[in-house]
This record gives C-alpha cells, structure tokens and sequence, in this order.
C-alpha cells in the first residue's frame, strides 16, 4: 500500500539562486520564459510553498505586456506598462530571475529616473475576455488619446489639459523651451472656452476614451 506523503507547507521566503536576492509573497518577480528570445515574464507572488522533497513553488499571478492581450500595444501603452491579469499560475521558483517594481501610473510617473526593474501598472486585464477595468480613460490633448508617460506633454495655462507638441505644431525641443503655453483654443479671441478637463473622467462620448475590448 502507497504511503500517503507528507502535505506542502507555506514558506515566508524563497532565495533567488545565485543572487542575494529574497523574494516573499506580494513581491513581483521576473520569470524566465521557455523562449529565450522572450523578455522575462512579470508576476505578482501570491504563495510560496515547499513539498516533502523540499522543491519550492510558486503560485502567482501574471501581468501582461499589451502585445500579449488580445487588443495588442497601442499607441498610448508605455514601454514599461503591464496589465495585472485574472491568470494564475503554478511554477517552480528555480524559474525566478530577479525582481522588478510594478509602480502604480501616478507613482510611475513621478520616478525620476526609471530603472531597468521599473515598470507600471494602470489597468486590471481579464486573460479570457480582453476585458479592462478600468474600461475607461480620461483622454489628452487634440488627439484625444490616453497619456502615454513615454511621451512629452505641455501643459495650457488657460483649460490646464495636456497636449503633444506634435498636435501643437512644434518640436520637442521648442516644447522644453516653453515657459507659458496656451492651447490654440483657449489662444483664440472667439474661443467658446469649453472645460477640456470634463473629457478626463469617464467621458460618455465612446469616441473620446479607448474602449479595451478588442478582437484579435
């Protein structure tokens, strides 16, 4: 007769092997993937646990790059930008490589200096579906497209909303050198003077935010 083995128990830490680098649940890892070509995979630990022959797993939960969901990177996703997924996971720590700071949007871009281990998250994704939540967002500028933190924005002193210097007409140089900016809304004599920023939070026009369900 079999011999029932011993049950798995919980550990509040694992070392990443080779490094002196500890990782505990609630940390965000870096996971090799099985293609070398790939960028290592990002996730959040939820439990670490050991069995009787002592193999260490981890359960957690993974963050998307765009180009992995299935509307795929837009133009207003950040270089750096992640989407916390519904899709959890089982996987042997040894597969750990390091470990990476998923920032909040507000915190992100706040950094001074972004780092190789930095990056952001702004959206909840539903692996399934496609699905955001938030499924909107306030929108920027002419082009009324969502803010990209990789990207240079000025600032109208007049409606206070942000704007690429592209839609302005100007280069990014001309634009740093900037020391008051007016829209060419809010610069127009017969300007009607409408409240831009009612465009930033949950806007009802479908044209003005980005709808995140998308078909492959």
């Amino acid at each position: 007769m079999a011999k029932t083995k011993p049950g798995k128990k919980d550990l509040d830490s694992y070392s990443i092997k080779g490094t002196n680098k500890v990782v505990r649940p609630g940390d965000c890892v870096l996971m090799r993937p099985s293609d070398s070509d790939k960028p290592p995979y990002v996730a959040k630990v939820e439990k670490l646990e050991a069995d009787h022959r002592n193999n260490v797993k981890v359960r957690v939960r993974w963050y998307y790059r765009p180009e992995e969901s299935i509307g795929g990177r837009r133009q207003f996703h950040g270089a750096k930008e992640l989407f916390l997924s519904d899709h959890l996971d089982v996987q042997s720590a040894h597969t750990i490589e390091g470990k990476c700071i998923v920032h909040s949007f507000k915190n992100y871009t706040k950094l001074e200096n972004v780092g190789p281990e930095d990056y952001f998250c702004r959206f909840e994704y539903k692996a399934a579906t496609g699905g955001f939540t938030p499924d909107r967002v306030a929108v920027y500028c002419k082009c009324e497209m969502p803010y990209n933190p990789d990207d240079l924005m000025v600032q109208c002193e007049g409606c206070k909303d942000w704007f690429h210097p592209s839609c302005m007409g100007m280069s990014i140089d001309e634009a740093k050198k900037l020391e008051h900016f007016l829209c060419s809304d809010c610069s127009s004599e017969d300007d009607s003077k409408r409240p831009l920023n009612s465009f930033h939070v949950s806007p009802p026009d479908e044209a003005k935010v980005e709808s995140k369900r998308r078909k492959r």
